[in-house]
C-alpha cells in the first residue's frame, strides 16, 4: 500500500537530513515533532541527540545544519529556531496531495497493510454470568472493541473473544440462593435482576447464617461433579444471562468471534497441570500446587488449591495454549483492569517457562476503574448501576434536546440512540485508559463542549452542507483557492489521521483518536464559521466542498474506529 501524504513528507525530511547527520531514518523520525506555532513551520527536528557527537550546543548545531540543508519538492522553507530546525511544507503541493488521497481512498483512508497476513486475538468485555452488565463493564468492552477496529485498520485479522465468567464458586452461591428464595416465574420475567438480587441477598444472609457458605461450597462441588440438577440450573443461568448481555452488545454494535468462557476450559485443566508438572516447575506448598516465581520478583502462581479446585491462572494458561493452537495468533491482547496486572505477569511467566515461543506475544492492556460514590463498585454489596439504565437515560435526554432544537427531525428515536449511546462511549474512550473514571451522571451525559455529540454534530453539519450542494464532489479543483491559514490547518490535521490510527493501535490507546477528532472538529468548525462554503463563486465552492467532503469522511471513519455511529442529520 502506498505511503500516505504525511509519510511522503516525513520521508522527504528524512532524506534531506540523513545527507548531513549520522542518524538512521528511524532515529530522525523519532526526533521529529511539531513546532509550538504554525508560523514557525510544520515539522521540527530537535538537534539534542547530535550534541555529544558534534561537541556543540544544540542551538549551534541547528544554525550550522540549516545553512547546509536545501528544500526539496514538498518542503518550501527550512529555518532554525533555537535548538530546532523547522520545515515548512509547500501548501500548493501538500494540499492537493492530502485531499486527493482522502478523496480517492474514502472510508479506507487511514488503513494500511502493516498487519496483512497476521492475526491478533483480543480478549475483552468478559462479564460474569448471572450478574448485571454494569457501568464497570463498559471500559473493557468499549476499549477492546476499539482496539479490534484499530487493528483491522492496520490490516490484521482480528479475533474478538468474550471470556465469560461462567464458572466458579459464585455459582454454588447462586444455586444455594435460588433453592432457598428463588421463584421461577420472577426469574423468567427479569432474569439478571433476579439473579443479581439473589446474589446480593446470599452475601447479606451469609453474614448472619454461617452455614450458607458451606451450603454454597457443596452445590459447587456437585456442579463440578456434573450432578444433573446443578448442571441444569447452571446452564439455565448462563443461557438467560447471555440473552441479556446480547441486548447490550447489540446497542453498542459489538460482535465477538467466540464466547468461550471459563467453563469451556474445564476439560483441559488436568492436562495443563500435568504439563506444568512434567516441565518440573510445579511444587506442593501447604497442600496447594504452585509455580515458584520468586527468582523473577513475582509471587508464586497458584495452580490448584489444597481442596483440589483450580483457579483463574490455571484456566488462563489453558486458554492461551488452546487459542494459539486454534488461531495461530501473532499477538494476543487482554483488555482487563489494572488490578489484574500481577495475575497476567504470573500467567505470562509460566507460559514462558513452559517454552512457548509465542509467550512474548501476549499483552495485558490495563485500564483504570470506574468508581462509584466513595469507592469501587461491588456486585456483592449491590451498589451497581445497570449499563442499560444509563443508555436509556442518555437516549431520553437526547430526545428532549432534539425536541427543543430540531423537532422536525426524522427517525428521532434512532438518532437519539446513536447520540446518547455515543456520548457514553466517547466519554469513556476520550479518557486515557489508565485513568480512573468517577461515575457521574452529569459528566456522562454532558452534551456540551469536548464530547461525542459535538463530534457527531460536526459530522451531521458537514453532511448537511453536501446535501445542499446537491452535486457530485470532484477532486479536480483549483487547490490554490484553499490557501488560508484555517484551511491549511484542516488539511494538516487530515494528513495526520493515518499516523493517529497507527499510534492509537501501537499504544492500545483509543483516546488518541478521540482527542484527534476533537482537534479536527475545532479546526473544521472554525473554517466553516469563517468562510462561506457554498457561494456564487463556483471554483471556490468546488474547492471548499471537496475540503468539507474530506472532513466528513475522516470524522466518519474516526467515529467508526471508536465504535460510534455517524448520524447524517441531528
Amino acid at each position: 500500500m502506498e505511503n500516505s501524504a504525511a509519510e511522503k513528507v516525513t520521508d522527504q525530511i528524512v532524506d534531506i537530513l540523513k545527507q548531513q547527520v549520522k542518524l538512521n531514518p528511524t532515529q530522525i523520525r523519532d526526533a521529529l515533532g511539531t513546532p509550538p506555532t504554525a508560523e514557525l513551520g510544520d515539522y521540527a527536528f530537535g538537534c539534542f541527540t547530535l550534541a555529544k557527537e558534534w561537541r556543540k550546543s544544540p542551538t549551534a548545531i541547528a544554525q550550522e545544519l540549516t545553512k547546509r540543508l536545501r528544500p526539496e519538492s514538498y518542503i518550501k522553507k527550512i529555518e532554525n529556531a533555537g535548538p530546532y530546525i523547522n520545515f515548512t511544507v509547500d501548501r500548493e503541493k501538500f494540499t492537493p496531495l492530502v485531499l486527493r488521497e482522502v478523496f480517492s481512498r474514502g472510508d479506507s483512508y487511514g488503513n494500511c497493510d502493516v498487519g496483512a497476513g497476521k492475526t491478533v486475538v483480543v480478549d475483552f468485555s468478559s462479564p460474569n454470568i448471572a450478574k448485571p452488565f454494569g457501568v464497570g463493564h463498559l471500559r473493557s468492552t468499549v476499549i477492546g472493541n476499539s482496539i479490534c477496529r484499530l487493528y483491522r485498520c492496520l490490516g490484521y485479522t482480528c479475533i474478538g473473544i468474550n471470556h465469560l465468567g461462567d464458572w466458579g464458586t459464585q455459582f454454588g452461591k447462586l444455586i444455594a440462593a435460588y433453592k432457598r428464595w428463588g421463584k421461577e416465574g420472577q426469574l423468567k420475567a427479569e432474569p439478571v435482576r433476579q439473579l443479581y438480587s439473589l446474589y446480593v441477598k446470599f452475601h447479606a444472609e451469609a453474614q448472619k447464617e454461617k452455614s450458607l457458605e458451606k451450603e454454597a461450597r457443596e452445590w459447587f462441588r456437585r456442579l463440578e461433579a456434573g450432578e444433573r440438577e446443578a448442571i441444569r440450573l447452571w446452564r439455565w443461568f448462563r443461557e438467560i444471562s447471555l440473552k441479556e448481555f446480547q441486548r447490550i452488545y447489540d446497542i453498542l454494535d459489538i460482535h465477538f468471534d467466540s464466547y468461550a468462557g471459563e467453563s469451556f476450559y474445564n476439560s483441559m485443566l488436568a492436562e495443563t497441570i500435568e504439563e506444568v508438572k512434567a516441565a518440573g516447575f510445579a511444587q506442593e506448598s501447604q497442600g496447594a500446587l504452585i509455580v515458584d516465581l520468586e527468582r523473577f520478583g513475582i509471587p508464586p502462581c497458584l495452580l490448584r488449591k489444597s481442596d483440589g479446585s483450580t483457579l483463574y491462572a490455571t484456566r488462563d494458561i489453558a486458554a492461551a495454549i488452546y487459542r494459539f493452537n486454534t488461531y495461530r495468533f501473532d499477538k494476543m491482547i487482554y483488555v482487563v483492569g489494572a488490578d489484574q496486572r500481577l495475575h497476567f505477569q504470573q500467567v505470562f511467566k509460566v507460559l514462558e517457562l513452559l517454552g512457548y515461543p509465542w509467550a512474548d506475544a501476549l499483552v495485558h492492556v490495563p485500564f483504570g476503574l470506574v468508581r462509584f460514590g466513595n469507592g469501587k463498585m461491588s456486585t456483592r454489596k449491590g451498589n451497581v448501576v445497570f449499563l442499560e439504565e444509563v443508555f436509556q437515560r442518555a437516549v431520553e435526554l437526547t430526545e428532549k434536546i432534539i425536541e427543543e432544537k430540531n423537532p422536525e427531525l426524522q427517525d428521532r428515536r434512532e438518532v437519539a440512540t446513536q447520540v446518547g449511546v455515543g456520548a457514553i462511549v466517547f466519554n469513556d474512550l476520550s479518557t486515557k485508559r489508565m485513568k480512573d473514571v468517577d461515575f457521574s451522571w452529569d459528566r456522562m451525559l454532558n452534551f456540551n463542549g469536548q464530547t461525542g455529540p459535538y463530534v457527531q454534530y460536526t459530522y451531521a453539519r458537514f453532511s448537511s452542507v453536501l446535501r445542499k450542494y446537491g452535486r457530485q464532489v470532484e477532486d479536480n479543483v483549483n487547490f490554490s483557492l484553499l490557501n488560508s491559514t484555517m484551511e491549511t490547518r484542516v488539511v494538516k490535521l487530515l494528513s495526520r489521521f493515518p499516523e493517529v490510527v497507527k499510534r492509537a493501535a501501537n499504544e492500545y490507546e483509543p483516546s488518541v483518536v478521540a482527542t484527534y477528532l476533537l482537534d479536527l472538529c475545532e479546526a473544521s468548525n472554525q473554517f466553516y464559521n469563517h468562510f462561506r462554503v457554498l457561494s456564487e463563486d463556483l471554483e471556490t465552492t468546488k474547492a471548499r466542498v471537496l475540503l468539507v467532503w474530506c472532513i466528513k469522511t475522516v470524522l466518519g471513519k474516526g467515529l467508526k474506529v471508536l465504535g460510534m455511529k455517524a448520524p447524517e442529520r441531528m
